[in-house]
Order: structure tokens, then C-alpha cells, then sequence
């Protein structure tokens, strides 16, 4: 307690009006979109990047937890400062800066990936990754989650455009990890290493991203199908054609009926609620004019039914579909879980197959959703936290799930990362060789263990059936 006390000390010397320890600040930043608190000792809003390593040095030297945060949008807990510590917020490192030159931007981490996708159209470029949550979440969050999006199908996830990272070891020690250019095969790969690490291993400071050309024209359709192994053939089918949608979204029957009683009408007039694919293709006028055609020839012949939308006004009212299914299921209970779970595509209906098994075996609430383009599907548990047998149902069911995804050769999280909620699984994922090594690169880069503990590495349970209410629990499982 002593040394937390020095320590806090020297934190203020250091940094002044930029550490907080107010009830009501440290309360905001005590949790994130997982909802599962944690008690940080000091809130720290740094406004240069110098000051991350002044903390980090000081954090390091008397063994304080530290857990980076950008808007806290996080739906695994990973900006949840579950051990208590220093939270430093990265919100007002926040800087775009657009380089048309050589098509990329170099940006904070905690600029928003919205206000970075139009900045970059005012030059006539395109920043492709976009997460569901873009107009609030940071690229600090989406590099620390390899954040993925709707489109990644055709223009892949986070890692994919950026080309380098500044940053800070845990030491306080400053490092650049690739450069400004297109090519880069000058010793390890740290960058990727860094991608998807969850704030683990170092503190982003600065982010390069590649940019590509706008796209000009966009076409939008929205399908019905017979059953969900018709739906889930669309990303197979599609390839077959050569064609290579911009999005391919999947909702199942489930999804689509709760849908439309949410919202009080149905999608296909005088259709029954069925399996729906809503697809994006965009290109020049040229290229999106003949995939067009060739789209539209594989429903008529495929789907019960679909729309097509041309213009963005059309277009919009489809997505309204897609964007409104996670709205009408938070009204069925209390608690919405939302796994970010991968397959392969050739296996997506095994898993939606399990998915409706499960609903039925343990009479749960359960929808999926989701980027079927890349075989990244959200299956969403709804249930009553209060009520004890439902929540336990629940956490078996959710079990079985994860067992399920390992066994058909996928990986329990896409784009949402590990954070809290999927530590009870991902030593699941791994073998032993693996997991040591992974356990090998934090010990060598983190080795006093203080940046975002309670991570990946640790069991967080979030359940316990013994008690009346649900309690959060933890065994530490040391690096």
C-alpha cells in the first residue's frame, strides 16, 4: 500500500493536472461497453505522447497495473482496469494528419475512425476497416483489437492497412515498430505482434495507416432464402462467380422474426420470417454494372425473394434491417451477450445448425447474425441476470458454443478480442507449445506483468451459481 501510495505521489509530481483520483472521474472509467468494474487508483488524460512513457516508467518501477482506454467501447472488457491501478486515457492523443501524397495518415490513437474515414474521402481516399461502433470507437482500440468491421470480406481487417506503430514499452522505453512505406522486411514483425495484443505488451502513440482510392458506386441486395444452409452458400456461391462483394451479411429466421415484430411490419410483404443475406458490391460503374447483373440472376434463381437498391436512399432503407435485428433482441431481456465468433465458410452451417440446437435444448433466447463474407458470425444470448437458472442455462449453453466453434476449426473471437469475457475459453484455443510461447513474448516484454493484467491470460468468471445474484470472480493464472 506504501509504495501505491509513493507511487501516486510521484505521478502527480510528475504529470500534475493530468492525473485525476476523484470518485466520479474514476467511476466513469471504471468499466467498459462489457459493464463488469474494476477499482482504478488514478485516471490519467495525457495530451502528449512524451507523457505515456513518464507514466509507464513510473508505473513500471513500483509494479502499478496500468490499462490503456480510448472511449471505452470495448465489448469484452478489455478497457476495464480489473486489477485496479492507473487508467491512462488516450482520447486526446487524437491528431488525423492526411498525406494524398502517398495515400496513407498517420493518426492518435485516440482519433475516432469515423472522423478518420471522412477526413480521407475530402481527399478522394478510402479507410476500409469499418466496425459497427466507427463513430465512436478509436484506431488506438480497433489496432489494439485488430478490429474488423462489415466490409472486411473484400477489404480485410485492421492489420491489413496499418504500415507502423509508435509507441512505448512497458519500461517507459520509446520504439517504432515498421515505417512510413509499402514494404518493410528489416528484422521481426513487432507491428503485428503489437496488432491484437489487447494493450499487453506496449502503448500505441502513433498509427500509419495505408489508404486506397474512393470507391465511386455502390449496389445493395437484400435476399430471403428458404433455410439458413441456402443463405450461408451465398459467400460460396458468390466466389464461384468471381464476384467479390464489399459485404455479405447474414441474419437468421430467429433474427428476422423477432425483427419484424420489433418494428411492427415484415421485410418480404407476405413472406414468412426466413434466413435473409444482404450484399454490397461497389467498383467502378463498369465492373459494378456486369457483377450487378450476375448477382441479380443467382437470387432469382437461389432466393425466395429480394430487393435491390440503387441509390443511397434505397440502400439505407435495407440496412435499416441488418441495423435494427440487435436493437429488437436488447428488448427480449436484461443481459444481451454478444460472441464475435469465426468458422470457416464451408462450416458456418454446422455452427448455425448447433446454434438453433442450443436454443432449443436449453430454451434459450438466441439470434445470430453477422459477417457470413468471412465466416465471423455473432451469436447473441438474451436472458435475465437476475434470474438465477436462466443465467446458468445461459453460461452452459455460451460453454458449449465455444467447445463447438474450437471443434470446427475456428477461433472464439474475430474482432472483439479476448478482454475479460472470453479468458474462460481461450486457453481452449491453444495447445501447449502455443500458449507458452505467447506466455513467453509477454514475460520478455512485459516482465513486471503491469500492463492490462487480468487479460488472455487470466480466468474471469463472470458467473457464480452458487450465489443468488451474479457476482464477478478471478484466478490469476501468473505469466
Amino acid at each position: 500500500m506504501d509504495s501505491c501510495i509513493r507511487a501516486l505521489d510521484a505521478l502527480k509530481q510528475k504529470l500534475g493536472d493530468c492525473v485525476h483520483t476523484q470518485d466520479d472521474e474514476l467511476y466513469g472509467v471504471s468499466y467498459d461497453g462489457l459493464k463488469v468494474r474494476g477499482s482504478p487508483e488514478a485516471l490519467i488524460r495525457v495530451s502528449q505522447t512524451k507523457e505515456v512513457g513518464d507514466v509507464l516508467k513510473l508505473a513500471n518501477e513500483f509494479r502499478i497495473p496500468v490499462t490503456c482506454r480510448g472511449t471505452g467501447s470495448s465489448l469484452t472488457g478489455g478497457a476495464t482496469p480489473f486489477q485496479g491501478g492507473w487508467v491512462l486515457d488516450l482520447s486526446k492523443l487524437s491528431s488525423i494528419d492526411i498525406d494524398p501524397a502517398n495515400m496513407l495518415a498517420r493518426c492518435g490513437p485516440g482519433a475516432v475512425v469515423g472522423d478518420l474515414q471522412k477526413k480521407v474521402a475530402d481527399h478522394g481516399l478510402f479507410y476500409p476497416p469499418d466496425p459497427s461502433s466507427k463513430n465512436f470507437c478509436t484506431i488506438g482500440g480497433n489496432v489494439a483489437c485488430n478490429a474488423g468491421g462489415l466490409r472486411c470480406v473484400k477489404y480485410g481487417v485492421t492489420r491489413d492497412y496499418v504500415l507502423s506503430l509508435s509507441g512505448y514499452l512497458p519500461t517507459g522505453e520509446f520504439v517504432r515498430w515498421g515505417r512510413d512505406t509499402r514494404k518493410f522486411a528489416t528484422g521481426y514483425n513487432l507491428r503485428d505482434l503489437w496488432i491484437g495484443s489487447e494493450g499487453t505488451l506496449g502503448v500505441v502513440t502513433e498509427i500509419t495507416v495505408r489508404l486506397i482510392l474512393a470507391v465511386p458506386n455502390r449496389v445493395t441486395f437484400l435476399g430471403a432464402f428458404s433455410d439458413d444452409q441456402a443463405a450461408l452458400n451465398a459467400p460460396l456461391a458468390l466466389g464461384k462467380l468471381g464476384i467479390r462483394p464489399s459485404i455479405i451479411e447474414y441474419m437468421d429466421q430467429w433474427t428476422i422474426d423477432c425483427l419484424q415484430k420489433y418494428v411492427g411490419e415484415e421485410v418480404f410483404t407476405g413472406v414468412e420470417p426466413k434466413p435473409m443475406v444482404l450484399i454490397e458490391l461497389d467498383g467502378s460503374k463498369e465492373s459494378l454494372t456486369q457483377d450487378a447483373i450476375l448477382v441479380e440472376q443467382w437470387l432469382k434463381s437461389d432466393s425466395m425473394n429480394y430487393k435491390r437498391a440503387d441509390d443511397d436512399g434505397e440502400s439505407e432503407k435495407l440496412w435499416e434491417v441488418r441495423r435494427q435485428g440487435s436493437s429488437s433482441m436488447k428488448k427480449l431481456a436484461t443481459t444481451k451477450l454478444n460472441e464475435d465468433i469465426v468458422v470457416p465458410l464451408d462450416r458456418q452451417i454446422e455452427l448455425v445448425q448447433f446454434v438453433d440446437f442450443l436454443r432449443r435444448d436449453f430454451e434459450l433466447k438466441i439470434g445470430v447474425f453477422g459477417h457470413c463474407g468471412d465466416g465471423n458470425l455473432h451469436v447473441n444470448f438474451m436472458y435475465d441476470e437476475e434470474n438465477e437458472q436462466e443465467t446458468a442455462k445461459a453460461v452452459q449453453a455460451l460453454h458449449q458454443l465455444m467447445k463447438k466453434v474450437i471443434a470446427l476449426g475456428g477461433a472464439i473471437s474475430g474482432e472483439h478480442g479476448v478482454g475479460l469475457a472470453k479468458t474462460p475459453f481461450v486457453r481452449d484455443q491453444f495447445n501447449d507449445a502455443e500458449w507458452n510461447a505467447m506466455l513467453s513474448i509477454k514475460k520478455a516484454l512485459d516482465p513486471k506483468g503491469i500492463l492490462n493484467p487480468g487479460k488472455i491470460f487470466d480466468v474471469f468468471k463472470p458467473w457464480d451459481q452458487k450465489k443468488e445474484k451474479v457476482v464477478l470472480s478471478w484466478e490469476r493464472t501468473d505469466p
